[in-house]
C-alpha cells in the first residue's frame, strides 16, 4: 500500500519560524499523524528596528532545512492576518453555477485595488441549501492580499528552492485548526438551523505583534486582527522599568520568579487593558452583526498566554471562560505530541496544525493565495515529460507508417525485368510524366523570353506612335482653343475701317502664353478653383452641373441686363428650383462633383482692348465681356471637325445623336461641341482690374514711319481647364472612345 503524502505547515511568525509535519491516519480516523515539527527562535523579533528581517527568516529557513526533510511533501505557508482582506458577503438567490460571476463583481467592490494588482480567492461558507439549482441562504468569505506582499513572503522560500503549494492566511488556517480539532459537537449541515445556530468558540492567537481574534460556530466564521501582541507587555517593561530589550522579554517570561512581580505586573497593566478593551470591542461588534450568534467559550493560543494572571484577567472582565489550551485532540504521534520542546510551546503550533490540514486536504476552508501564474506554471512542467512521452509515440507511429509506404512505392518504382510492360509498376509512367513536366517548363521558358522581346518592342513602337499623335493633339487643342475665341465682325461694303487708334472696338483676344502640366489628381486642383469656376457660371445663368437658368427673356448673353446690370451671377429662385424645369441646385451640385484623378491642367494667359468706357456698357467690359465670348464658348461652343484625318474623329464619344448628325451629310453635322474634345472646368484666374493708361505705341497715320504712344484700356487675365487623357490605342483600327480627348506628347 503506497503511503499517504505528508504536509508540513509552516509558519513564520515575527518571534520564531514554527514547523509541523503531519500525516492522515492509516486507520481511517480522522485522526492525524504528526511526524516532525521544528521552533526556530530568532536572535530579536521581527519587528524591532535594528532587525534585518529578511536575513533573520533566511538563516531560520536555513537552519530549518538544515534539520528536516521536506522534498516530496506539500508545503503549507501562512501570511499575518493584518497583511490580507477578508470580507465575508451573503449573496440573493442566485443559480449555483453564476456564483463565481457574481463573486468577481463584488471582489471588484469589496477590494480596494485594481483585481490585477492582488492575490484573491473566495470559498462558500455555511450551509446554504441548494434547491433546484439556486443557492439559498449563500454567504461567500472574500479573501485578497496585494501581489508584492505575496511575493516577499514567497521569496525566502525560492531562494532556498522550497517550492510553496498553499499561501494561507493566519486566521483561516486558526479556522481551520479549531473546526476540525475542537468544533466536536456541531450538528451536520444538512441539520444546521440558521435561526438556532450552535454555541460559537472564539479564538485569540497572540502573537508578537497581533492577536488574531476569530469567532466560529463551524459553519460561519468572522476575523479581525488586533493591534496588541506579545512584544507589547515587553516594550512596557522596557518603558515603565528603564531596562533593555532582553532583561525586559526574561522578566516577563519568568515574571512569577520575579523579585517584585506586582511592580511588574503592575508596569504591564495598560497593556491588558488594551487587549481588554479590543477583545469587548470585537465581541460587541460581532453579536450587533450577528444576533443569532451565542459565545460558548473562548480559547486562548500563543505564548504569551502563559503570562501569569492574564487568562484569569480575561475571563474576570470579560464574562466568559477563557480556556487556555491543554492538548491537540484529533493529533497523535507520541514521538511528537509527548516531546517537551512541542509541550513546551504547544500553545504556538495551533496555525501550524492548520495550516497541514490543508495540505493534507482535511480543511474546511481550502482558498490558496499563491499566484495562479505560478500553479499553472508547475501543472505545465508536471505534464511536460506525459507530452514527451506522447509527442515520441506519435513521432515512431509515423515513422513506422511512413517506413511502410516508402517500402511499397519502392516495390512499385522498380522495373520488373521478366516483364517490362508489367502494368504493377510506376517507373516507366512516373519517367513519362517527369519528362512531360520537363517539356512543359521549357517551353514555358520560351514562352516567357518571347513574351518579354514582344513587350519591349511593343513599349518602343507604342512610345513612337505617341509622339506621333501628341504632335496632332498639340495642334488640335490649339486649333479648338483658337476656335472659341471672340472674332473682329468682318468689315461691310463700304464701311470706313476702324483707326488703329480704336482699340475699344477691338473684340479679338490675344494668347501670349499657352502651357500645360500633368497633375496627379485634378480634385486638389479643382478645390482651388471651385469658387471662381462656380462664380463664372452664376454669372452667365448656369448652374453647377451645367443646368441653364436665365433670368428672363430680356437677358443678354452674358448673363447681365439688357440695362447693362449684370444678373445676379444665376441664382436660382428662393425654392432651389431652376427655371425651365431643371433639376433642383443643390441635386445638380450634387451630381457635379468636380474632376478626380489623374489628368492635365491647361492654362494660357491673354489680353483684350473690348473696354467701352461709356455708360450702360458694362457688358463690354473686362471680365464681364470675357465671360460673355470665350468662358461662354468653352461651355458650350462647337468647333468643326477637318475633313482630314485627325486624332479627334478617333475619340469622339458614342453619341448617338452627333453620329447621326455626321451622318446626315448637314454643315453643321461637321461641328464638334467644345466639351466632346476634353475641355472641362474652364476657370478665370490671376484678373486685374482694367488698365485705362495703358500706352501702346501705334504708327501715326499723318507721319508715315513714326509712332506715338497711344492709351488703350486693357484688360490682363488668365484661364485654366482641365483635360483627362483618353488616348486610342494605335495597334488597332480608329475607335470610339467613352469620354475625353488624349493627353499631348510628353
Amino acid at each position: 500500500m503506497a503511503k499517504k503524502v505528508a504536509a508540513w505547515g509552516i509558519d513564520v511568525g515575527q518571534y520564531a519560524l514554527k514547523a509541523l509535519r503531519c500525516r492522515a491516519s492509516d486507520d481511517g480516523t480522522e485522526r492525524i499523524v504528526a511526524e516532525a515539527f521544528d521552533f526556530i527562535e530568532y536572535p530579536k523579533p521581527l519587528s524591532s528596528p535594528d532587525a534585518d528581517s529578511v536575513a533573520l527568516v533566511k538563516d531560520a529557513l536555513k537552519t530549518f532545512l538544515q534539520r528536516n526533510k521536506v522534498k516530496g511533501d506539500k508545503i503549507t505557508i501562512s501570511v499575518p492576518g493584518q497583511a490580507g482582506l477578508a470580507r465575508f458577503i451573503k449573496l440573493p438567490p442566485v443559480e449555483s453555477k453564476k456564483i463565481p460571476d457574481i463573486v468577481r463583481y463584488e471582489a471588484k467592490q469589496q477590494i480596494p485595488f485594481p483585481l490585477e494588482e492582488v492575490v484573491w480567492d473566495y470559498q462558500q461558507m455555511g450551509a446554504g441549501a441548494v434547491e433546484e439549482g439556486f443557492a439559498l441562504e449563500c454567504e461567500v468569505g472574500i479573501f485578497a492580499m496585494k501581489r508584492d506582499q505575496v511575493d516577499k513572503a514567497l521569496k525566502p522560500f525560492e531562494d532556498a528552492d522550497v517550492e510553496v503549494d498553499v499561501v494561507q492566511l493566519t486566521p483561516l488556517a486558526l479556522y481551520n485548526w479549531v473546526a476540525f480539532d475542537q468544533l466536536r459537537d456541531i450538528p451536520p449541515p444538512e441539520e444546521y438551523d440558521p435561526e438556532n445556530p450552535p454555541e460559537s468558540t472564539v479564538v485569540l492567537s497572540l502573537g508578537t505583534e497581533t492577536t488574531d481574534f476569530v469567532v466560529t460556530n463551524g459553519f460561519k466564521m468572522w476575523q479581525r486582527s488586533l493591534p496588541v501582541g506579545g512584544n507589547h507587555f515587553t516594550k512596557a517593561l522596557v518603558k515603565e522599568m528603564k531596562m533593555n530589550h532582553a532583561t525586559a522579554e526574561h522578566l516577563k517570561r519568568n515574571a512569577a520568579k520575579a523579585e517584585d512581580p506586582k511592580a511588574l505586573f503592575q508596569a504591564m497593566r495598560p497593556v491588558f487593558s488594551d487587549l481588554l478593551a479590543e477583545v469587548e470591542r470585537s465581541l460587541k461588534f460581532y453579536s450587533n452583526m450577528d444576533r443569532s450568534a451565542k459565545i460558548g467559550r473562548i480559547m486562548a493560543l500563543g505564548n504569551a498566554v502563559k503570562l501569569p494572571g492574564l487568562q484569569k484577567f480575561l475571563s474576570q472582565n470579560l464574562g466568559f471562560d477563557v480556556v487556555k489550551l491543554d492538548a491537540y485532540r484529533n493529533l497523535v504521534g507520541p514521538g511528537i505530541v509527548d516531546a517537551p520542546p512541542f509541550k513546551e510551546n504547544m500553545l504556538s503550533y495551533g496555525v501550524c496544525y492548520g495550516l497541514a490540514l490543508q495540505g493534507l486536504q482535511k480543511a474546511k476552508v481550502k482558498t490558496n493565495l499563491l499566484p495562479r501564474d505560478i500553479m499553472q506554471f508547475r501543472v505545465i512542467r508536471a505534464k511536460k515529460p506525459w507530452i514527451i512521452a506522447a509527442a515520441a509515440l506519435l513521432m515512431l507511429g509515423l515513422a513506422g507508417n511512413y517506413f511502410m509506404h516508402f517500402r511499397a512505392m519502392k516495390s512499385a518504382m522498380q522495373v520488373n525485368p521478366n516483364d517490362p510492360q508489367d502494368p504493377t509498376t510506376f517507373a516507366r509512367p512516373v519517367a513519362a510524366a517527369k519528362q512531360v513536366q520537363k517539356d512543359a517548363q521549357t517551353f514555358k521558358s520560351d514562352y516567357d523570353a518571347a513574351r518579354q522581346n514582344f513587350q519591349l518592342t511593343y513599349q518602343i513602337g507604342d512610345t513612337f506612335i505617341k509622339n506621333v499623335n501628341g504632335r496632332s493633339l498639340w495642334l488640335e487643342m490649339m486649333r479648338s482653343v483658337n476656335a472659341c475665341l471672340p472674332r473682329n465682325p468682318r468689315i461691310a461694303p463700304g464701311a470706313d475701317p476702324p483707326t488703329p487708334n480704336d482699340f475699344t472696338s477691338r473684340q479679338d483676344i490675344k494668347i501670349t502664353n499657352f502651357e500645360c502640366r500633368r497633375v496627379p489628381d485634378l480634385a486638389v486642383w479643382y478645390a482651388n478653383v471651385k469658387d471662381e469656376y462656380e462664380k463664372g457660371l452664376g454669372a452667365l445663368g448656369r448652374k453647377p452641373g451645367g443646368a441653364a437658368a436665365p433670368a428672363d427673356a430680356n437677358a443678354v448673353e452674358g448673363g447681365a441686363a439688357a440695362d447693362g446690370v449684370p444678373a445676379a451671377d444665376g441664382v436660382p429662385a428662393a425654392d432651389g428650383v431652376p427655371a425651365e424645369g431643371g433639376a433642383p441646385a443643390e441635386e445638380v451640385a450634387a451630381a457635379d462633383a468636380g474632376p478626380t484623378g489623374p489628368g492635365w491642367v491647361f492654362e494660357f494667359k491673354a489680353h483684350h482692348y473690348f473696354n467701352h468706357a461709356e455708360t450702360g456698357r458694362e457688358q463690354d467690359q473686362g471680365m464681364n465681356y470675357l465671360r460673355r465670348t470665350l468662358l461662354k464658348n468653352l461651355l458650350e461652343d462647337e468647333v468643326p471637325i477637318p475633313e482630314e484625318p485627325s486624332i479627334w474623329a478617333q475619340v469622339l464619344p458614342k453619341d448617338p445623336e452627333l453620329l447621326q448628325r455626321w451622318a446626315s451629310g448637314a454643315a453643321e453635322a461637321k461641328m464638334l461641341p467644345v466639351k466632346k474634345l476634353g475641355i472641362k472646368y474652364p476657370v478665370v484666374v490671376g484678373v486685374g482690374g482694367i488698365e485705362w493708361k495703358n500706352l501702346v505705341k501705334v504708327e501715326d497715320p499723318l507721319k508715315v514711319g513714326q509712332f506715338k504712344d497711344v492709351e488703350a484700356p486693357v484688360y490682363r487675365f488668365t484661364v485654366q481647364f482641365a483635360w483627362q487623357e483618353v488616348l486610342p490605342d494605335p495597334s488597332k483600327p480608329a475607335q470610339v472612345a467613352a469620354s475625353g480627348p488624349a493627353a499631348p506628347a510628353r
